[in-house]
């Protein structure tokens, strides 16, 4: 059963995702053990296209043994060999599955901070982000399954069931909501530990329907980067860079983070913000609509599209939607509305669009419920 759904899944990320054609280059970083049989299926189905897959293998118990020791010398190095290699490529599958998530906890921030600065922000964030057709993906391993309090055999079927959702009928869903923001000034947001404001004129609004991430079931946009004033708390826990923070709360003034607290290493978490002046900024907004994904996982890419949720990013912007904001980090944090969360409400324009994690138009909401957007080809 497995087998068929791999083989269903790199369908999806090859002929909707990335729209892999004869004679294009393939980037595929393989990270994880378990994550070589979905590899294995697009690498063999690239190849019947006629496509010219690289790959390469990768995980952060690799990794560590880099970033601890690399001087900056050998990261730009590093990074110009990627590049070569990222500059060839029409597509890149990113395939995430390492067996220990917390395998980057103990290197010291600033050793990150200049794999960051040097290897990541111009090979992915500059160069695969800007110029290729790109996904990227976690898979159901027993380190995921963990993270989110489950048996591996459970979280495989809700795993397949989230990533092989029918994303054009997703996309289609999403029309409403995009001229909605698109044509919003002023967002207001009420939750508990939230009272936030911003403007969103003149930025523009993308649709994210597995075309960058699987899962997906995001609109986003970004901020007016000076406006935002309030205070935002995350209800969400995020894994990041190797550490859990929970209970992330921000106060913006002008559209900057002047206080940043959690349950935790608040020092750590400050220590993030001001790798660079960018990263006490906002470089994102974002609505997630994924009626498949309810519950955190400690997973972004999973996190950042529940149903009934948003994300306020602080960091660098995309190209798409771009309100001017650079950094070097881009920290999907999540706030989960729905009432089983503690409820909350948006506002565009002074009118409530949605009130605990529920969108007031019902034609709306209807589009995005788990009937209409349920997966094809597993049954």
């Amino acid at each position: 059963m497995k087998d068929k759904r791999n083989e269903v899944l790199a369908h999806q990320l090859l002929d909707y995702s990335t729209r892999l054609t004869k004679g294009e280059v393939l980037y595929v970083e393989i990270k994880g053990k378990e994550t070589l049989e979905l590899g294995k299926e697009i690498i063999r189905l690239a190849t019947e296209k006629g496509a010219i897959p690289f790959w390469f293998y990768n995980d952060e118990s690799l990794l560590r043994q880099w970033i601890g020791k690399a001087t900056e010398a050998q990261h730009k190095k590093q990074a110009e060999l990627h590049m070569e290699l990222m500059t060839r490529a029409d597509a890149y599958i990113g395939l995430r599955g390492s067996d220990n998530p917390f395998d980057l906890a103990d290197i010291p921030q600033d050793k990150i901070d200049l794999w960051n600065t040097a290897f990541y922000k111009p090979v992915h964030l500059e160069e695969r982000v800007k110029r290729t057709r790109w996904v990227v993906l976690r898979y159901p391993n027993n380190a995921m399954a963990q993270l989110a309090e489950t048996s591996q055999e459970a979280f495989e079927d809700f795993y397949f069931d989230v990533c092989c959702a029918d994303y054009a009928k997703m996309s289609k869903a999403m029309d409403a909501l995009y001229a909605l923001i698109n044509t919003t000034n002023k967002v207001e947001i009420k939750a508990p530990g939230t009272d936030l404001s911003f403007s969103l004129k003149g930025i523009p609004v993308i649709k994210c329907d597995g075309l960058r991430n699987i899962p997906d079931g995001e609109v986003y946009t970004a901020p007016v980067r000076d406006s935002i004033n309030g205070t935002i708390t995350y209800n969400t826990p995020s894994l990041y860079q190797g550490t859990v923070y929970n209970n992330i709360s921000f106060t913006f003034e002008n559209g900057k983070i002047i206080k940043a607290t959690c349950a935790g290493d608040v020092e750590k978490l400050n220590k993030i913000l001001d790798g660079d002046e960018g990263a006490r900024y906002v470089g994102e907004f974002a609505i997630g609509v994924n009626p498949f994904v309810l519950h955190p996982m400690k997973d972004t890419l999973f996190d950042e599209k529940i149903a009934g949720s948003f994300h306020l990013t602080p960091g660098q912007c995309y190209d798409e939607a771009d309100n001017g904001n650079q950094s070097n980090i881009h920290w999907d944090l999540v706030q989960i509305q729905r009432a089983d969360y503690g409820g909350g409400e948006i506002w565009f324009d002074g009118k409530l669009i949605r009130k605990d994690g529920i969108f007031t138009d019902a034609k709306m909401e209807k589009s995005f419920s788990k009937e209409n957007l349920k997966p094809k080809g597993l049954d």
